[in-house]
């Protein structure tokens, strides 16, 4: 069977070269080898350097693993944590609570007529 290729928009695939560039960035900040994440992350050196590389046919799973392995953990649960957008459009859903009119009394006429 043939390897599928995966497809980004342009955007999108800056935006995985950025994190692979920012992954990459923070294993040599902390001084660490590739052989050191590969051997921690259990996987091979040419997935890990697809993974600096922002490749996106690596599975998500092999980026959470350098991940934990770097300490970055954490920032993966900021990920899609405020969604403005979706919170608006699931508002906009939302029944609206519909009351009924408020009866009227006299001193609401003012038109001069006589309510019972």
């Amino acid at each position: 069977m043939a390897k599928k290729t995966l497809q980004l928009y342009p955007a999108s695939q800056r935006e995985t070269q950025s994190l692979g560039q920012r992954l990459k960035d923070a294993r040599l900040r902390r001084r660490f080898s590739m052989e050191t994440i590969c051997a921690r992350a259990d996987i091979s050196r040419p997935t890990l350097y697809k993974i600096e590389k922002g490749d996106p046919s690596v599975a998500f799973g092999h980026y959470v693993h350098v991940l934990r392995v770097l300490g970055l953990l954490d920032d993966l649960a900021l990920l899609a944590k405020d969604d403005t957008l979706g919170r608006r459009l699931q508002d906009e859903s939302l029944p609206r609570r519909k009351r009924a009119p408020r009866k009227k009394t006299p001193q609401d006429n003012r038109d001069g007529k006589s309510y019972p």
